[in-house]
């Protein structure tokens, strides 16, 4: 009996350290992220903008309870359409994604850049998050979910054409449905053209061949992004114009939703350094109070996101603010932060990665849809594992490639780091390494040869147009395990250099200067390729990759 007891005892205290081991890790897995290069939270009830320094362009939010969503573009990046999660406008988290692939899928399995996920709009209807976003090849289309964290439905399509972007649609008092969209001239063939459709009583489909609300040619030339609301009897188009760079803010109102709508710069730049301000969200809090997200384009480093104060004025919205009193604002650097209740933790979007899980961190996409035989989580091992896949037949140089696995610069300076274990196969060529990528971009990695295995960096200008990679050889390896790093500071301005010890890190070559995707910032990431295809593949094995301050 005593045995049995003991027996019992002994059970019992392997499953109570189990459980305090298991929510311990639990605990450890929640805990917020804060980053080592760029947190807004001032820690003083203030906020510095911008409130997340990395390009997630035409951003949408909106407020359901206490929590806050936001979306963005994504264009041909998969996961696509991530979600984001706030509950003080200030402090977000990665919750997730909304398009795990593309579809068409066999077109976006090649990479499409400046194509796919245009400005996306994000609503709460009947208990249900609706997206609806735009593909400017091919129509609008609307998915839903319970969960803003996923699972998210299969895309439907809510209206065909080539050339509608940036739609957002508004639930009216009586129930009926309408959808207002912009108009790419690159595929449509107009631009600068605003229009309302009515969508039936789902919101999946439009019901008829919509009307012109508002012709921006005379006076906001390149007028797109428009976001619906109303409010006090108005139906208000909150659309930004003259381009995204050097544009204003607009508001659009009018007590009939076709029109005709009044119109007024709500902000501008102003005589503040934040240029543009573009396309965003209007939200309020539960207190009462209204806030304003936008973007502003910074070349390189993307469109990042801002947070502006927001007031009624005459049922004209001021954003920003409006030292003159004019009505029309411009973007605060610092500012008291949202009162919702409650002091909230600091957290920031991922962007370290330990690989020591069997989930690959949210800030991680590809260049198209990916196919499983590319990576696998290695948590026995503590790594991400990419196979070396092949490149297409017709590719220049990585541009092409669809298996880059990549994330967006977190600030205006930052080191990224990564430890990899090169296992090429023998008769294989392959390449495995770290790269910053845009429409220049430059990478540092292992190159397998026949004859041995290389340390090898290139620079390449004008990718996209196709020009092909010169690779400098900057030594020969007998070890393959290596610390690649590039170095980020002001300007874009790029430093790669590498360690055999992960302490003394030797420069790799000349200075490379970062330069934006199509439509978005540049990114940093890692990859593993091959130009021949065979029955198996190398690998390389990512130990982490850590984005950490120049200081460090």
């Amino acid at each position: 009996m005593a045995n049995k007891h003991l027996v019992l005892f002994t059970l019992a205290v392997i499953v109570a350290l189990a459980t305090n081991a298991q929510q311990k890790t639990v605990a450890t897995a929640s805990k917020p992220y804060v980053s080592k290069v760029w947190s807004p939270d001032l820690g003083n009830g203030q906020y510095k903008n911008p409130i997340i320094n990395a390009d997630y362009s035409d951003p949408d939010a909106i407020r359901v309870g206490n929590d806050f969503y936001m979306i963005s573009s994504s264009f041909e990046d998969i996961p696509g359409l991530p979600v984001l999660h706030s509950k003080d406008l200030v402090n977000w988290k990665i919750l997730g994604h909304a398009l795990l692939r593309q579809p068409p899928f066999e077109h976006f399995d090649t990479p499409r850049h400046g194509d796919g996920v245009w400005a996306p709009a994000i609503r709460y209807y009947n208990k249900e998050f609706y997206i609806y976003y735009p593909d400017p090849d091919f129509g609008i289309y609307l998915i839903k979910a319970t969960n803003p964290a996923g699972p998210w439905s299969t895309p439907v399509m809510v209206m065909p054409g080539k050339g509608l972007i940036d739609p957002c649609p508004l639930l009216d008092d009586d129930g009926a449905m309408y959808l207002v969209h912009g108009f790419a001239g690159s595929r449509a063939g107009i631009k600068t053209i605003i229009s309302v459709n009515k969508l039936n009583k789902a919101g999946d489909k439009v019901t008829d061949e919509g009307v012109i609300v508002y012709d921006g040619h005379e006076t906001d030339p390149t007028i797109e992004g428009p976001k619906f609301y109303k409010r006090n009897g108005y139906y208000y188009i909150f659309a930004p114009a003259g381009g995204v760079s050097t544009g204003w803010q607009l508001v659009l109102r009018s007590k009939n939703i076709y029109g005709p709508y009044e119109r007024k710069v709500v902000m501008d730049q102003g005589k503040g350094p934040v240029n543009g301000p573009h396309q965003g969200a209007w939200v309020n809090t539960a207190s009462g109070e209204d806030w304003f997200l936008h973007f502003q384009d910074k070349d390189a480093y993307g469109r990042v996101v801002h947070l502006q104060p927001m007031t009624w004025q005459n049922n004209w919205p001021v954003i920003g603010i409006d030292n003159d009193k004019d009505g029309k604002g411009e973007p605060v650097l610092t500012h008291r932060k949202p009162n919702t209740g409650a002091a909230q933790p600091i957290e920031n979007p991922i962007e370290s990665d330990e690989f020591n899980t069997n989930q690959l961190g949210l800030q991680w996409q590809w260049m198209a849809n990916p196919k499983a035989h590319w990576s696998y989580m290695y948590p026995a091992k503590g790594v991400l594992r990419l196979f070396s896949a092949q490149a297409p037949a017709d590719a220049k140089n990585l541009w092409f490639v669809p298996n880059l696995l990549l994330q967006k610069f977190p600030a205006d300076e930052f080191t990224a780091t990564t430890k990899l274990e090169f296992k090429p196969n023998v008769k294989l060529e392959e390449k495995a390494g770290l790269a910053v990528m845009g429409l220049s971009y430059a990478n540092i990695g292992i190159r397998h040869k026949k004859d041995g295995d290389y340390l090898v960096y290139s620079i390449v200008k004008n990718a996209d147009r196709g020009e092909e990679e010169k690779e400098q050889t900057i030594t020969k390896v007998t070890s393959l395990i290596i610390y690649l790093r590039v170095k980020i500071t002001k300007g874009a301005i790029c430093n790669f250099s590498y360690s055999f010890d992960g302490n003394k890190f030797e420069p790799a070559s000349q200075a490379f200067t970062a330069t934006p995707g199509k439509w978005i910032g540049a990114k940093v990431g890692i990859y593993c390729t091959r130009d021949t295809q065979i029955n198996d593949s190398g690998y390389a094995d990512f130990d982490w990759f850590r984005i950490t301050s120049n200081e460090n």
